[in-house]
């Protein structure tokens, strides 16, 4: 029988989670605090916390400045469509790998990881050079294609960890009863790793969601998501806290919310295989 921890114990641990959960969460709760306040009171020292004049001129001088829905829907179509495709090309890539593997088959997935170490502007020379002669600066299709081969191989690892997780004898009662792949992929593997599926979709999105070099190097106006929003507060006169705030606020919301509701799935996802 299991021994239970002791009150003094559960007590101290909570409270320490309680602590590092504060700590990883202050920044935002700084940027949105930061986001009511006047220029003035946002460089003011020593900070105030709450006791401010609480003002909503920022979020209004963000709209009247951008066009914050445009933005917002090309950061959903990118990363959306960044992410969709990488799933696609990933599942039967994972799915080869964890049950028909060759002898080169770990060497693949070391070297498929091994890009994602490499610096992003160590390339940013070459691919701007080709976007710019195939017409795809500033355009959704380029930052999709972009960012869906900067996350794969971290889709594709997420995925094959999952997959291995998956008893073989399975998908073998599947091939005996006559499905081909495609059934095998579509109707036994997939509904049995939609934790494992779910999780890393929405980690990829996430990501891509998230992403600035790319987006800010290649695009200006046109397909410029999000993180062009936001580094738009940025300029030779200095950093205007208040509305870098503002916007950054309304950049990472709709994000923030769908975390929010997909937690435990996330969480399930990420926990997936992990106790027997």
């Amino acid at each position: 029988m299991a021994r239970q921890p002791s009150p003094a114990r559960v007590l101290t641990t909570t409270v320490a989670a309680w602590i590092v959960g504060f700590l990883i969460f202050f920044p935002i709760l700084w940027m949105v605090l930061t986001s009511f306040k006047t220029e003035l009171e946002a460089f003011s020292t020593p900070p105030s916390f709450l006791f401010f004049h609480w003002t909503t001129e920022n979020y209004a001088a963000v709209q009247g400045r951008s066009d914050y829905v445009h933005h917002a829907i090309n950061s959903i179509v990118i990363a959306g469509g960044s992410t969709l495709i990488a799933m696609l090309i990933a599942i039967p890539a994972a799915w080869s790998m964890a049950f028909a593997p060759s002898p080169r088959t770990r060497d693949i997935l070391l070297w498929m990881l091994s890009t994602k170490m490499m610096p992003p502007v160590g390339v940013l020379v070459p691919i701007y050079l080709i976007y710019r002669n195939f017409g795809l600066l500033d355009s959704r299709v380029g930052l999709v294609a972009v960012l869906c081969l900067g996350n794969l191989p971290i889709v594709v690892w997420m995925l094959f960890t999952y997959f291995k997780e998956i008893p073989k004898d399975i998908l073998e009662a599947a091939r005996m009863d006559g499905a081909t792949i495609g059934k095998e992929l579509v109707y036994v593997l997939t509904p049995m790793a939609v934790p494992g599926i779910a999780s890393t979709l929405l980690l990829n999105f996430i990501l891509a969601w998230n992403e600035a070099f790319w987006t800010l190097n290649l695009s200006t106006s046109q397909a410029a998501p999000l993180t062009v929003f936001i580094a738009s507060y940025s300029s030779p006169e200095g950093l205007f806290w208040a509305k870098l705030s503002a916007a950054s606020t309304l950049a990472i919301a709709p994000i923030l919310v769908l975390g929010w509701f997909s937690q435990r799935q996330l969480v399930r996802g990420l926990t997936f295989g992990a106790v027997k």
